[in-house]
């Protein structure tokens, strides 16, 4: 077995310090790549199908020459966190990275030695990674902050295909890291003011014990924010609404959160640092959270907090991340 975790690079398992693109790739050239990142709860992976099946719809609709089949991505994805568990850790959770980028532009076709098509990346790392840091989110919460940045309207370039052209996600955090205080996660409008998406997750209010979201139209429509709306939300029986949120109504509201792959859930206690309800995390919140973490055994709450208390080698959160800049 090898001592260095191996990642799927082009039909082979290659280890992950070897797992490079070409500078001539597409994706470094336009930011021309899909891609969907995973959780696992208990090292089984969660909703893998769902996000193959989205990874998919971005490879058509870019008209990325693609042979790969839904049911060939999940046996290799498999296959990639089988080559790697035994680096793991007896409480890590596997977090894949699936990337496809459409490879050489065809002016550098003609180097020798380069890899010529589509590139299909799988990786598969630690999910702690990710949520390092967020533990003391789920007791303090997040402080929402309105960004000049505005999200790109669909019309534009669709946010609903989850791809690596994401300048925009990075200004806006940029802006929101220069926000007074703490916990400061931007939020962005559309062009007509509305409420769309945080940059990397999706936002949700509650009013009256109804649960409501921006319209799945110029957001990435996330799979943890299906979830929410066709699983926790029946199972509890919250009523869910789908629309047009104002500033405004997020102020007036009595509680709020996001959603994201590798948190599941966090609270959104304030906006511009004016209180949401009572400034605390509700109890919406946490019947949903309670809910999601009996559903998939794995009390997600705790298994962050006790992650956020270690020190990971190598961890530089001064380094700018998919949800704050520093």
């Amino acid at each position: 077995m090898s001592d260095q975790r191996l990642v799927f690079f082009n039909g082979k398992f290659v280890p992950e310090s070897d797992a490079k693109i070409s500078i001539y790739d597409s994706a470094l050239m336009f930011g021309d790549m899909v891609f969907e990142m995973t959780r696992s709860f208990n090292k089984k992976q969660f909703k893998l199908k769902e996000h193959i099946e989205r990874l998919l719809y971005g490879i058509k609709i870019y008209r990325i020459p693609f042979n790969y089949s839904a049911n060939q991505l999940e046996d290799i994805c498999f296959e990639t966190i089988e080559k790697n568990d035994h680096l793991f850790t007896k409480d890590d959770e596997h977090r894949l990275m699936i990337d496809v980028s459409r490879g050489l532009l065809g002016i550098y076709n003609g180097i020798d030695n380069l890899h010529k098509g589509t590139n299909l990346i799988i990786a598969d790392f630690p999910l702690r990674w990710t949520v390092k840091g967020m533990g003391k989110l789920f007791d303090e919460g997040i402080n929402a902050v309105i960004t000049s940045q505005r999200a790109i309207p669909a019309h534009l370039m669709d946010p609903k295909i989850k791809n690596r052209s994401r300048v925009f996600y990075l200004m806006a955090n940029i802006e929101a890291s220069q926000f007074e205080g703490d916990n400061n996660w931007a939020l962005l409008l559309d062009d007509d003011g509305f409420i769309t998406e945080g940059t990397g997750d999706n936002f949700f209010i509650i009013k009256n014990n109804t649960v409501i979201t921006p319209e799945g139209r110029n957001i990435l429509r996330g799979i943890s924010r299906d979830y929410v709306i066709n699983n926790l939300c029946p199972e509890l029986g919250f009523n869910v609404i789908e629309k047009n949120i104002e500033i405004y109504d997020v102020y007036t509201a009595d509680e709020a959160f996001m959603t994201g792959t590798p948190f599941c859930m966090l609270p959104v206690t304030s906006i511009n640092s004016l209180k949401i309800g009572d400034g605390n995390r509700g109890k919406v919140f946490n019947m949903l959270l309670n809910k999601w973490s009996r559903n998939t055994d794995v009390d997600i709450e705790n298994q962050i907090k006790l992650w956020n208390n270690e020190e990971l080698r190598g961890n530089n959160l001064n380094a700018p991340t998919p949800y704050s800049f520093k």
